[in-house]
């Protein structure tokens, strides 16, 4: 069966029955043999601040509860910030940006992540990524993000009873998502909605839920050095997704 074979794992995921379930059978993927290769290597190199640390070096799975009304999608973990951690932005600088946003508005309850026991939790918020093992130089190809798409299509159908609004963070991110819900049958306009930072889209599916999606740059040390994202357009962006959540809850 493809969840007893590693390298089979995404064909399992839409026998999960939990996003519990799901989690543990992303943690165990070695579906991309790059990616699982250059994840094992970073444990192995380590970056000096982190010799004595044992990294985590697998697949990393979405973070927060299973009944989020908010999903923030990102783009791949990172070598010595997720991949070290087993937690989604944590132990990195784009993770203190966005934990630090998110506790701004409510989101969390720290801003200062560290490891996966430094007690921070979610508020009505889940962060995932539509690849969940660390890729060379943040870029992982379009046959990689295909092969994890799977995970991704179960996490949203998973989180189709409470999920309200989508985060996506940078275009790459965009892409997959929208490249995940056309295959769900979501009725996604035509052209495709371009990705751009406050872009908002609210998408219906056939069985009547709707989403929206809003844009969002990614927070990347390259985009908030430079100030293409501030923390203050950055926590703009959560408070809108508070507030549809908030408006879609009192609706229903």
């Amino acid at each position: 069966m493809a969840g007893d074979d590693p390298e089979k794992a995404p064909l399992a995921a839409g026998n999960t029955q939990s996003i519990a379930e799901l989690d543990c059978l992303v943690s165990t993927c070695r579906a991309c043999p790059r990616l699982v290769a250059w994840r094992e290597e970073a444990a192995r190199v380590k970056r000096a601040a982190y010799r004595d640390e044992e990294y985590w070096a697998r697949p990393v799975p979405g973070f927060g509860p299973d009944d989020a009304e908010i999903l923030v999608v990102g783009l791949a973990p990172a070598a010595n910030g997720g991949n070290r951690t087993g937690r989604m932005f944590t132990g990195d600088r784009s993770g203190d940006v966005l934990f630090a946003a998110l506790h701004a508005v409510g989101l969390a309850t720290g801003a200062h992540p560290v490891s996966v026991d430094d007690g921070i939790e979610l508020v009505n918020t889940r962060l995932t990524a539509p690849v969940h093992c660390a890729p060379p130089e943040n870029k992982p190809t379009s046959e990689e993000r295909h092969r994890c798409a799977p995970y991704l299509s179960r996490e949203l159908e998973l989180l189709r009873r409470s999920a309200k609004v989508i985060v996506v963070l940078g275009a790459f991110g965009w892409q997959a998502l929208f490249t995940v819900l056309t295959e769900g049958g979501w009725h996604v306009p035509r052209p495709r909605p371009r990705f751009a930072h406050g872009a908002q889209v609210t998408i219906t599916h056939p069985d009547g839920r709707a989403i929206t999606v809003l844009g969002c740059y990614h927070v990347s040390p390259h985009n908030t050095f430079t100030g293409r994202l501030t923390p203050a357009m950055l926590e703009n962006v959560f408070q809108t997704a508070k507030r549809i959540a908030e408006s879609e809850r009192t609706v229903a």
